[in-house]
């Protein structure tokens, strides 16, 4: 193996381990803003309540989060300071407009996430704002392309 090849495999590596870090903080952020619009802490409700509109909320969340991140990383091409700046920048709005959807889905439509995680079986109203996460993460990262 060449100096050269192991330099690009050890820029590959921490560009790599950069974004996978910056990911993870906006997915613990997303889940966080989540954990805010619930009553309860959303970890108890997900782990010992086992409460599916909880857990469907927060990983539809959490997908869209991801999906927001791959694009960004996609969309740098290949400039690593302005991609971490970009992924964190669209994450964070995505989160928020996410935040916002929900705001007005509780409002307009009258479905309310807080009243959703009180429910020990799966609710069409948490499909609904499951797909609205998704596709707010969508609609953010095909922005970002």
């Amino acid at each position: 193996m060449t100096t050269l090849f192991l330099e690009h495999l050890a820029r590959g590596a921490g560009s790599i381990a950069s974004y996978a870090a910056v990911g993870v903080i906006l997915m613990i952020v997303g889940f966080y803003v989540i954990d805010l619009a619930t009553p309860g802490k959303l970890s108890q409700i997900i782990r010992t309540e086992r409460n599916p509109n909880a857990t469907l909320l927060a990983t539809s969340a959490l997908a869209a989060v991801g999906l927001i991140v791959a694009a960004s990383i996609w969309g740098s091409g290949g400039r690593l300071a302005e991609g971490l700046v970009s992924t964190a920048v669209f994450g964070l709005v995505g989160i928020a407009v996410q935040t916002l959807a929900m705001l007005l889905f509780d409002r307009v439509v009258g479905i309310s996430v807080r009243e959703l995680v009180k429910e020990p079986q799966l609710q069409p109203g948490a499909r609904l704002l499951a797909v609205t996460h998704i596709a707010i993460g969508l609609i953010t990262a095909v922005a970002v392309i």
